[in-house]
């Protein structure tokens, strides 16, 4: 948890005022029994009126104070704890950024979900504890023993008794403790990613009448979930009542002790009271300790998985610089003389390096600039890990994948990312107007570029047709568009950007092929010069492509445009008999 302290840095003034101000409030509570004690043995017992009204005075003066100290510590607190939780969930948010599709097909979306909000909570919740509940425990309770001992350093043995048997119960308590929440929190991790996983696919449940199996599927995870936070409850709530019972014993050996030594007259009524104060207070310091410790194991647990994910480093390196021979992203309109050139050399991809069998074996082959090229194969070929290899959403395993003549590896992503556009077969669009998401790439777009944009993916008809037109709000994920609407205006977004290649993983799938059609014609006259590679189920997506690529089990087993492979690809051509 030490790592994650440099977070609380921009508010270390307020990390300083509140222990500052807790200080002050548990002095305060600290003078208040010495105060009463005066009261009864000077006051009471001598019948001196006016000593009990100053020292009731003094009392109301130091509670007064103390007030004042617990307001300004908890101000301070709350201030530096949020902050510090702000702060870590934007530094998390913005480690996730960075990684490349292998980190995050390591860690899910439910356990990045749960790690962003409940385990920076946690930690959150802890700091804000640290700074007020565990300042003020701690001191109250060594300064409540130094004040016990001062009164009576005899009785105060009884400390030698208690305080042992409060550590023991605490450390069995703690072991117990850290493992049972670090299962409860990936127990979490596995709720958050079933109700993710329905929420997104909540379609396809109601079309195969699966809801059933999804509510069982949830309540098998849930239960699961209940069950070790149960545990864990029962942990937490064994912590009161063994601390109550251990102060309550300590409470009757001082009565038992100090009333024989007040009876003997070794001791004043008034300091017996105070001193049951003081160790009153102290063993309740100890229960408050008990339960910050427990706060601290969930923290604890919830801070490793934080720190996970800080430290894992992305496995998309960026180059220390630029290269001179990388191109630059402009408009294909005056392209350089390299532009949209895409070269692979024996690749070999796999997503589980060493592992399993690469999807992607000795691939090579050369798109020159201005080039449309199709990309055909069976399901699971390999057809959409080639086209994640140019923009680096994955690195190749052996081999190198080449833009412009220059290895992608060397090339930073921002720069070769604006020259590669992807439309791919299930669009992901975002909570908003349709304006907003066709400029995603482009935000400073114009209007006219805009509808432009739009009318070559063969979208602004659909999308006058509707009453605010493209201020229409689409909702999350697109939800109130069809298939097909998403698809266009996905393309749109792409043919905005004007990329010197775009990619299109299948992209025109929930299109009739009429549209599709001129849909095709609107790209090669807005994308002219920029190299457009296309994997199609449908020979007639790509049949007037410049070159085929026809792949099959990884590998490139048949290349040329449609005549040629006709005659000299048996599996292309059983592909075209089957259509």
């Amino acid at each position: 948890m030490v790592k994650l302290l440099r977070y609380l840095k921009p508010y270390r003034a307020a990390a300083l005022a509140a222990p500052l101000l807790m200080v002050l409030e548990v002095v305060m509570d600290l003078l208040q029994p010495s105060l009463m004690a005066s009261i009864v043995n000077d006051g009471v017992m001598k019948g001196d009126l006016g000593h009990i009204g100053l020292m009731s005075i003094w009392m109301i003066l130091a509670a007064v104070c103390g007030l004042l100290g617990g307001m300004g510590c908890a101000y301070y607190a709350i201030r530096a704890s949020v902050g510090f939780g702000t702060d870590l969930r934007n530094a998390l948010f913005r480690k996730v950024q960075t990684f490349a599709f292998r980190e995050l097909d390591r860690f899910s979306g439910g356990t990045l979900v749960t790690r962003l909000t409940n385990d920076v909570m946690q930690v959150q919740m802890l700091v804000q504890i640290f700074l007020r509940m565990l300042i003020r425990s701690s001191m109250l309770f060594f300064g409540s023993i130094v004040m016990a001992f001062l009164i009576s350093p005899k009785l105060s043995l009884v400390f030698a008794v208690s305080l042992p048997l409060f550590f023991i119960f605490l450390y069995a308590l703690l072991s117990k403790s850290i493992p049972l929440y670090r299962t409860l929190q990936a127990k979490l991790d596995r709720v958050n990613s079933v109700l993710q996983e329905n929420l997104n696919g909540i379609r396809v449940v109601k079309a195969f009448v699966r809801a059933a199996f999804e509510k069982v599927r949830f309540k098998r995870a849930n239960e699961e979930n209940y069950e070790v936070g149960l545990k864990a409850a029962r942990l937490l709530a064994i912590n009161n009542p063994i601390m109550t019972l251990l102060l309550n014993a300590c409470i009757v050996c001082i009565l038992w002790i100090g009333g024989a030594q007040t009876w003997e007259g070794g001791l004043a009524i008034g300091s017996l009271a105070a001193f049951i104060t003081y160790v009153t207070q102290t063993l309740n310091a100890m229960v408050s300790l008990g339960n910050t410790l427990m706060n601290i194991s969930r923290a604890k647990a919830s801070s490793d998985r934080i720190i996970e994910v800080l430290d894992t480093p992305s496995s998309m390196v960026e180059p220390a610089t630029a290269p001179l021979t990388a191109g630059t992203p402009s408009a294909p309109s005056a392209p350089s003389a390299l532009y949209g050139q895409v070269e692979f050399r024996h690749v070999f991809f796999g997503y589980e390096e060493g592992g399993e069998e690469p999807v992607l074996k000795d691939v090579s082959f050369l798109a020159k600039p201005g080039e449309t090229i199709g990309i055909l194969g069976s399901t699971g070929a390999g057809k959409s890990s080639l086209v994640n290899l140019m923009p680096r959403l994955y690195d190749p395993t052996e081999g190198s994948v080449l833009v412009n003549g220059v290895d992608v590896k060397s090339i930073p992503l921002e720069e070769l990312r604006s020259q590669v556009g992807i439309v791919l077969q299930q669009a992901v669009l975002f909570g908003g107007t349709i304006r907003d998401n066709i400029r995603y790439g482009k935000p400073d777009a114009s209007q006219d570029e805009i509808e432009a944009a739009a009318r070559a993916a063969e979208a602004h008809d659909f999308i006058q047709s509707f009453p605010e037109g493209y201020d229409t709000q689409i909702g999350q994920r697109g939800v109130t568009l069809s298939g097909g609407q998403k698809q266009r205006i996905s393309i749109a977004r792409a043919l905005l950007a004007r990329p010197g290649i775009l990619i299109l993983d299948d992209s025109t799938s929930a299109v009739d092929l009429r549209t599709e059609a001129r849909i095709r014609t609107a790209l090669r006259d807005r994308l002219q010069g920029s190299t457009c590679f296309i994997i199609a189920q449908r020979i007639s997506s790509v049949a007037d492509a410049d070159r085929i690529l026809v792949i099959e089990d990884g590998r490139i087993v048949a290349q040329g445009n449609h005549a040629e492979l006709m005659v000299s690809s048996e599996v292309y051509r059983d592909i075209y008999e089957s259509q």
